[in-house]
């Protein structure tokens, strides 16, 4: 969908309606009505809040439909279904009041002048429910919608006549004429209405000519409004929807922002349209009102009811809060606790701040799933897709560097160039999950930095150089290389990822497939209660109904609370931190490489956003000691742990250990000449039928591999003898 703009066609030609509705409702009396509304309707305080609001703001009036309904319900409905023709009334009254309320304080402070009539904008804003983008239809044409989604692009902004002075070529009359809002254009005269005098030469068909210096203009531009992803049905593509803003609208949505809109549905003639399909019509909306979406509530504070705050609060009271919403993660998932528990941090996030020089620090925490196959970390991706009250789900392989971020769109029809917003962008104020992390491009993951500390996309492409908000948290999953997490290997084999990506993750998991019996046997009994359950859960809506509690209390805890650490918490932290740098020092010193996941200071700030988080999970406007030893023991199960994983390099080996790994060595290079190759499996197997053990051929192969004697080709399947 490009931004054409053509004509649009109306049923009447451009009068007041006459007859079909109310005979009370003329155009002076709505005129009339209007004026009365503006000057005279009491807010719930008793003061005068249109009045008071067009005196502070000359240039616009928001209006609410409910306010309008209560003071004239006929007028109301008038709006929701001519809103094309009492709107411009509206918006003249507004004009008209406001101009015998200056000519009045004028005349108080003894300096009578001319009041200036300028033009007053009308923005009207409802808190019914948002129509699905999907439902309308022809029903809807001409009629008031509010709808809601995401801006996935925006024009430049052009100049739209709203008068055409029209020039005659033959006797220089001059004529003006109205042009539709929107998309709208202006119906020419075939005729000029000169009368000829006697001898004069009368005027031909079509003598208009355009005047564009004598013509009126405001500003107009053209946005593309995407359905939010939650609302779009699995498996089909979302639907994008055209929108027209004008005057005071312009210039202040950029893409990638939530918004909740109040419009015209209206029609025109698309550029590319085929010859011949006169009858076919291409839809927009004329926006007269647009709402945007703050932080991660769509609804904005008022979508809260007074019963469910006071059980929220009840429940962040319980001691067992913190254990009671870990169980409620993921509940098809057995075991992963510590997992459940990252998983919670996540959706709920830590508190942004906005430094004095104006640098932000994000709030949202980033984790990373690292490990063996069938350990759920897909699952887990899933749930928070559906958990989160916003969230984007991709696939590592699937994503380009510009499906992420963002990219530069020429225009067919206009031949501009305009931004379309990626996952990135879209997910803003939410989470974005990435599934296998490890199979992207390292050109599209690097493309990620940005947007995973900083929290902006920077652009600069065609001539287009702007900077967009991606606060989002990510969630990503990934396999080693080897398609196994391997004991044998060291912590750099096994975390396959560049030390920039890794040092942005706030936790990162190894998940391994442990084989024990015991817990082997109680796995397999959940996974078999679970598919034996299936239709009962799906039936039941007391589980629904647990799901969408926590998506509401999520979303209530990011919204309104904002935990800052304690003082006390802040030294322990401190303390903690440096004894964590010391560890990893020490390690390095004694092993003669550095650590697999750098510790800098990047975590010690991962360890104040988890402490933030698990406040806010008790609504707890303060993060106390309790919190920050909770998010160490968390940092040091997961982080830490995977930085001190895998084997060491130079660990001390027995002779024994080494005699028999130099034997393997000896039988490895007789097996295969240089520049051959064979299966590992293959290998491995040979030479154990030989009497060797399994794990002295993997540390001979490992050795080799780390002294370029040998590589891995194939997602390390086949070995390759180098030297």
């Amino acid at each position: 969908m490009g931004w054409d703009e053509g004509q649009v066609f109306y049923s009447d030609q451009a009068q007041f309606p006459q007859g079909g509705g109310d005979p009370s409702v003329t155009r002076h009396s709505a005129l009339r009505k209007f004026k009365e509304f503006i000057r005279g309707f009491h807010g719930e305080k008793g003061d005068l809040p249109y009045r008071e609001s067009l005196v502070q703001n000359p240039k616009s009036l928001v209006v609410a439909m409910e306010d309008l309904e209560s003071f004239d319900a006929v007028l109301s409905d008038k709006i929701r279904k001519l809103p094309s023709d009492y709107l411009p009334l509206f918006e003249t009254a507004a004009s008209e009041v406001l101009a015998s309320l200056r000519s009045k304080v004028a005349g108080e402070t003894g300096e009578m002048e001319e009041p200036v009539t300028g033009e007053v904008q009308i923005f009207l804003s409802s808190r019914e429910n948002s129509v699905s983008m999907r439902s309308l239809g022809a029903d809807f044409i001409s009629k008031l919608v509010k709808i809601g989604g995401i801006t996935i692009a925006a024009s430049r902004t052009k100049a739209k006549a709203t008068y055409v002075t029209l020039l005659c070529k033959n006797c220089k009359n001059i004529r003006t004429v109205p042009c539709r809002p929107g998309l709208g254009g202006a119906i020419v005269p075939r005729s000029c209405d000169h009368v000829p005098q006697p001898g004069e030469e009368a005027c031909p068909i079509d003598p208009w000519i355009i005047v564009p210096d004598k013509s009126k203009y405001v500003d107009q531009q053209t946005l593309k409004l995407q359905e939010n992803p939650e609302d779009v049905p699995t498996g089909e593509l979302p639907r994008n929807m055209l929108l027209s803003v004008d005057r005071h609208l312009v210039q202040t949505i950029v893409p990638g922002t939530r918004l909740t809109i109040m419009g015209i549905y209206s029609i025109y003639q698309a550029a590319t349209a085929q010859k011949g399909a006169v009858a076919v019509r291409q839809p927009y909306i004329r926006v007269v009102g647009i709402e945007q979406a703050h932080d991660a509530s769509s609804g904005g504070p008022s979508a809260f009811t007074h019963d469910e705050v006071a059980e929220f609060k009840e429940f962040a009271q319980k001691p067992d809060a913190y254990s009671s919403l870990c169980s409620m993660i993921a509940p098809s998932i057995f075991g992963h606790a510590d997992v459940k528990k990252a998983v919670a941090c996540l959706l709920f996030g830590g508190s942004r701040k906005r430094l004095p020089d104006g640098v932000r620090l994000r709030g949202d925490i980033n984790v990373l799933l690292l490990g063996d196959p069938s350990t759920a970390k897909s699952q887990f991706l899933k749930f928070v897709e559906k958990t989160a009250p916003v969230a984007v789900y991709t696939s590592g392989k699937g994503s380009s560097a510009a499906g992420l971020t963002a990219s530069v769109i020429r225009d067919s029809s206009s031949r501009e160039f305009y931004l379309e917003g990626g996952a990135m962008v879209l997910a803003d104020g939410g989470v974005v999950c990435i599934d296998e992390f490890d199979k992207m491009r390292v050109e599209d993951r690097v493309a990620i930095h940005e947007a995973m500390e900083q929290q902006t996309i920077s652009i600069a492409k065609a001539g287009i150089t702007t900077v967009l908000n991606s606060r989002t948290s990510v969630l990503a999953a990934a396999n080693p290389p080897s398609g196994r997490y391997d004991d044998l290997k060291t912590a750099q084999d096994n975390i396959d990822l560049q030390t920039t990506i890794l040092s942005r993750f706030d936790l990162i998991f190894i998940v391994k497939d442990v084989r024990m019996y015991d817990q082997d046997k109680r796995i397999a009994s959940h996974i078999i209660k679970v598919h034996a359950t299936a239709d009962a859960v799906s039936k039941d809506s007391d589980a629904l109904e647990g799901e969408n509690w926590l998506k509401r209390y999520i979303e209530y805890c990011r919204v309104y609370c904002k935990p800052r650490l304690s003082d006390s918490a802040a030294t322990m932290l401190q303390n903690s931190y440096v004894g964590i740098r010391q560890q990893m020092r020490q390690q390095s010193n004694e092993s003669g490489e550095s650590a697999a996941i750098p510790i800098t200071v990047r975590q010690l700030e991962a360890i104040i956003r988890l402490s933030e988080s698990l406040a806010k999970m008790r609504l707890s406007l303060v993060a106390t000691e309790e919190h920050v030893a909770e998010a160490l023991r968390l940092f040091n199960v997961s982080t830490m742990d995977a930085a001190r994983s895998g084997i060491n390099e130079h660990m001390n080996l027995t002779t024994e250990m080494a005699n028999e790994i130099k034997q393997a060595e000896t039988q490895i290079k007789r097996r295969m000449g240089i520049g051959s190759h064979i299966s590992e499996r293959r290998l491995i197997d040979e030479l154990t039928r030989m009497g060797m053990n399994e794990s002295i051929v993997r540390r001979a192969l490992l050795i080799m591999h780390q002294r370029d004697e040998v590589e891995y080709k194939r997602e390390r399947r086949v070995i390759i003898r180098k030297a």
